[in-house]
Order: C-alpha cells, then structure tokens, then sequence
C-alpha cells in the first residue's frame, strides 16, 4: 500500500495522480470534524453533516457509515467514522480502534485510491506526527495477510494507495519512518506465523543473513562448536534433544558515532517448544511455534531501524533452537554449568527460555552496552498476572523503566511495570547448584526475570515478557509483531538523546 501526502482536501480531489473514489472523514458527537470534513461538507450542501446528524452511525469509536455521493462529487463514496461521543474525550484507544476500523472497511471495499483524513481529529494531547504515524501503522495492520502457506492465496484487496490530508513540514519524513516500521512489524509478523518445520533455528539465521545483506548489517552466525568452545552449556542443553542444530545470531547496526556504546536486544528463539522432557499438554500445542516471538521482534526492529537510518548503535542478538523431547534430551534434575560459570539445576525442562538468554546475556557483555533489552514469550504467569494488553515490564533501572513505559505510551505497544526485588530470587535456591532454573508457581514471571538478572550485573537491563501479546488465540490467531513498535520507538528516542548530548557537546566546546 503506497501512502502520500496531500496539502489540502481540495488538491486531492483534483490532482490526477490521486484520483481517489473514497473519501475517509472523522465524526464525534454525530458533528464532522476537522479542516478537509468541513471543506467536503460545502461542496455538497451539508450533505455530510446531515448523515453525521441522523444517527445511522453509532457513537461507539470505529462504528462507520459508508454512503455513496450524489454524481458530479469530487468523490464517489464518503465513509463516516465515529471516534466517540466528544471531540474533546477522544482517547488514544478510540483513535486507534477507529482508524483500524476504517481501514477494514475501506480495504473491504472496491475503491482503488482514498483519501483518509482522521489524524485531523486526534487525541488533544497528540501532534500531527502521531496521528499520521499510526494511521500508517493501522492501515497496515488492517491490511496485513498471511497467507504465505496456502496453496490458493485470497486476492489482494483493491485498495492500493491512501493519501493524507497534511500539510506539516516533515510529512514525508513521518510517513516513511512510519512505513519502516510498519515492514518491521509485518516481518516480525510473518516470521512468528510460519510452522515449526519451516522456521526452524537455520532458517532464522538465513533470514537473518537476508535481512543483513538487505541493509548492509553485520552478521555473524555461530554454530553448536562455537557456541561449544564459548561453553554456553546452558544454551547447549536445551538443544540437545532436537535433530535440528542450534544457532546464535549476532546483527550489528552502526548507524551511530564508532565509539558509542550499543543497545544491545536480545530475543528468544526457541522454533518450537514441546516442553522437552517436561511435556506440554497437547492442547493449543501448536501455538507454540509461537516461542520465537522475541527473535522475530529483534530482525523485525534490526530492519525497521536500518530502514529509517536511525543514528544509533545497536545490536540484535537471537540465541535459536527447539526444545524437543528425546533420548539426548537433557532431563530434570540434571545441571548444567553457564557460560557465565554458574550451575543450574533444571527442575523443568519446560523452563527452557531462560536457559538460552542467560548465556546471550552473559554474552552481551563483550560489546560494553549502553543498556541490554531481552525479550522473550517466557512464563504464562505473565498472561495470567497482566492478561493479553500489556508485555510485563522488569528491570530495576528506574531511567531505563520510565523510557520504555514512555516509548510503549507514545507506540501504543504498551508494558507495564512490575517488581524484581531481590526477595523473590529465594525462590530460586538449590541444593545441588548455584540456581534452579524454576521457583514454583507463586511469582512466576517474577522469579524468571530474577533468574535473569543473576546474568546482567554489568550493564543496565530489561526483560520484557511477551507471553501475552506476542499473538493472539482463537479466530484471531497469529502473531502481533509486538513488541517491535515499543522497541523502535524507544531506540528513536535514545537516537535523539544521543544527537542531543553530541549538539550540547559541540556547544560547551565552541565556548571553552
């Protein structure tokens, strides 16, 4: 779908280019609002504010009316599209929940081009740039399709170019970055829908050597000897009872100054997890291809960043392999020794994520972060403590806290904050090791992401668990592309510090 800007409604409705047959207009309180509404309104008598007036469109945000205009409009059909009650009320949520809306039905549709105009009526604490960013990002989301795996794919929607009402400075900007990120999302997307015999631990390094190829990335791939001779026993015994070879996927983006410390992501990228010796349940097994979100979010943010020219330093990391029962597999009770030099005592083999990102931590450190985020599908005690809205949020960096808090308001991929006190790794004791991989079910999420932090002393650090928005269940099934939108936000806003603490640098310079 290709996006662009128009200056005022008027010009879209002329410019042969455009040629639109929708026309896309927000209504709150049953009163059109906005510049290009009232400008289509004249053209047609109050035609529009008539139909906003009847009540035919509801006044729950995304409710629509879709009405055909009279010949010798500007435009064939016009869509209404309730944002709520109050103009002054309008939420994040109900801009967001209508745009998508509308983006469903327009796509739905038979028109080829349209106009959208809703951004004009934002949330009062939202600037232009926003509203133009998600409203990409909605009709992206709205248009997205994974049909990658069957025989007869449905026929592409006739919907192929949308142009904006805008005539803000950086327009274009705001769009393309939008549009980055949007890729980035559908390739986390698509990755997370693939099958287990497809998207095994190589093909996760093949894409990402696609992805670096692509956009000029380094990367490195290790194997099972490399990973062997770095003694990343814990990692290694996860692996042990699949056919499948591990891998250990290194990105570098260097879009930043050559000595800027990197933020380092690290994603878990478990293929497929049957719980190994500790066997999953069968039911909504399959969901469990589901496991190498985390590395999906990871490649799909190396590219949204490579593809915006973000000016930082950053580097992916994905730790991939399956977890799979067998003869080699490794057992419960059975220790191991970390990369880092702690045993652990495995207690549940199902308890496998945090196997594999304790030695990716441990890792991160050669590369002297500025901070490390890992994200991962890790414990159903997630789900069950935040539900499927919000990525648990650990960390006891409260700066680090705050900016994710921040980038997940200003992305709509929310996280919330919850508690990593050291009490909670109690839970955690072994008899026989340094620590047990599981510490009951009370806290579980917590205990994880303590088990974690006993990797990270030497840098600052993140877990975010996406156990419950990584994908969705049920009629809806598939993956989300979270939290790549929280992800890319965050490091555009760690870009901007950055070039900041470069200008006042140059500054303090020129005075001395």
């Amino acid at each position: 779908m290709k996006f662009i800007t128009r200056p005022s409604l008027k010009q879209a409705s002329t410019a042969r280019s455009a040629a639109p047959d929708l026309l896309v207009l927000p209504v709150a309180g049953k009163q059109l609002q906005g510049e290009a509404a009232q400008w289509a309104d004249g053209q047609c008598a109050g035609l529009l504010a008539d139909w906003a007036a009847s009540g035919e469109i509801d006044d729950k945000p995304g409710s629509v009316l879709l009405q055909r205009m009279p010949k010798g409009s500007a435009f064939a059909r016009v869509m209404l599209v309730s944002l709520g009650k109050q103009a002054a009320a309008v939420s994040d949520k109900d801009f967001l929940d209508a745009t998508l809306a509308a983006g469903k039905a327009a796509l739905a549709g038979k028109a080829g081009k349209a106009v959208f105009a809703l951004h004009q009526a934002a949330p009062a604490q939202r600037d232009s740039a926003w509203a133009l960013r998600h409203t990409v990002l909605r009709l992206r989301e709205a248009a997205y399709r994974f049909d990658a795996m069957k025989s007869r794919p449905a026929p592409k929607p006739a919907l192929h170019e949308v142009a904006l009402v805008s005539d803000e400075a950086g327009d274009a900007a705001v769009l393309a970055q939008a549009q980055a990120l949007a890729d980035g999302i559908d390739l986390a997307k698509d990755l997370g829908n693939l099958p287990g015999n497809v998207c095994t631990p190589s093909y996760l390094a093949s894409r990402a050597r696609k992805l670096s190829n692509q956009f000029k990335l380094k990367c490195e791939i290790l194997g099972e000897k490399q990973m062997q001779a770095l003694k990343m026993g814990s990692l290694l015994s996860v692996a042990r009872g699949s056919a499948q070879a591990p891998q250990f996927i290194v990105m570098h983006y260097n879009g930043g100054p050559a000595r800027q410390a990197p933020q380092v992501l690290v994603g878990k990228g478990i293929t497929f997890d049957t719980g190994g010796i500790s066997l999953k349940p069968a039911a909504e097994m399959d969901e469990m291809k589901y496991d190498m979100c985390g590395a999906a979010s990871v490649l799909g943010t190396m590219q949204a960043i490579a593809q915006m020219k973000l000016k930082l330093n950053v580097i992916g990391i994905v730790p991939t392999c399956e977890n799979m029962p067998g003869g080699r597999a490794t057992k419960p009770g059975d220790v191991v020794t970390s990369m880092s030099g702690q045993t652990i005592e495995i207690l549940n083999t199902d308890a496998e994520g945090r196997l594999i990102l304790c030695d990716a931590l441990t890792y991160a450190e050669r590369f002297k972060p500025a901070a490390v985020v890992d994200i991962a599908t890790l414990t159903g005690a997630c789900v069950v403590a935040l539900g499927n809205h919000h990525t648990g949020l650990f960390s006891s960096q409260e700066t680090l806290v705050a900016d994710l808090v921040a980038a997940g308001r200003q992305s709509g991929d929310t996280c919330w904050p919850m508690p990593v006190d050291e009490v909670y790794g109690e839970a955690l004791k072994s008899n026989f090791a340094d620590v047990a991989n599981v510490g009951g079910r009370a806290g579980g999420a917590i205990t994880a992401a303590c088990f974690l932090a006993r990797f990270t002393k030497a840098y600052d650090w993140a877990h975010l668990d996406i156990a419950g928005t990584a994908w969705k269940s049920g009629a809806a099934k598939g993956a989300t592309g979270r939290p790549v939108a929280l992800l890319t936000t965050w490091l555009e806003g760690r870009a901007a510090s950055s070039a900041q603490e470069v200008r006042g640098t140059k500054t303090r310079k020129r005075k001395a």
